[in-house]
């Protein structure tokens, strides 16, 4: 199998006091994509932006954007993202959990799900699509595959490979293996999220990613036109 491989860059790291010349640049290198991480305080230990930072960005670029919804009940919130032209919707499976079935750290943050309710996701996913836009499902590191009720209608799957809340963590290896299970079931988009950089990026195209979302390794790159040249030139 090939695949095109797609590079999403977070606006997490950037400099939002230039976000519009941030943006510029991301167009400038080759970008396919905006990544908005969208943090709550609950669901992760941080609070980053909403739907209103969308709303600023849509009219300065043709970009998609994708809104990846970290936070305790996404349904209540797609309505305000797909009001302000949010290309793409990730939502956690450990949100729709089962009674009983979503295990939650030391820390009451990092989680993970086992079994999901199935009808209301898709009630969302389906909601999305209604409205033109793409759906995609994503999973936490220590969340088993338990979304095959709902892969023939997801838009795509993004596997998170660090624990989400904060930038700048360490690609978590356990990521790999997952990204080739859903590979071996799943030929739509795989997207992986977290720790990204030269190193990290060829293991998990290896292992079936085609999209790859990154954000300080962007950021901080002296030749970022470069950097998104070399995460392209990767096969799967």
């Amino acid at each position: 199998m090939s695949k095109e491989i797609k590079v999403s860059v977070s606006i997490l790291c950037a400099d939002f006091a230039n976000l519009a010349n941030e943006i510029k640049m991301c167009e400038e290198s080759g970008v396919d994509m905006l990544h908005i991480d969208v943090m709550d305080g609950h669901f992760v230990p941080n609070i980053t932006v909403g739907a209103l930072i969308v709303e600023a960005i849509r009219p300065i670029t043709k970009l998609p954007i994708e809104a990846h919804l970290m936070i305790e009940n996404p349904s209540a919130y797609i309505d305000s993202f797909l009001k302000v032209g949010t290309d793409s919707i990730s939502l956690h499976a450990e949100c729709y959990a089962l009674d009983g079935h979503l295990t939650k750290e030391a820390d009451g943050y990092t989680r993970q799900v086992d079994a999901i309710n199935i009808s209301k996701l898709r009630k969302d996913i389906q909601r999305i699509q209604d409205n033109g836009k793409k759906a995609f499902v994503v999973l936490n590191p220590s969340s088993p595959i338990c979304i095959q009720g709902v892969l023939e209608q997801a838009d795509g799957v993004l596997v998170m490979s660090v624990n989400p809340g904060f930038a700048k963590q360490k690609f978590m290896p356990v990521a790999l293996a997952k990204i080739q299970g859903l590979r071996d079931i799943f030929d739509k988009d795989i997207a992986v999220d977290g720790g990204i950089n030269e190193l990290t990026a060829p293991e998990a195209v290896k292992a079936g990613a085609n999209i790859l979302a990154t954000a300080s390794y962007f950021f901080s790159s002296s030749k970022p036109k470069e950097t998104v040249k070399y995460l392209k030139s990767l096969r799967i």
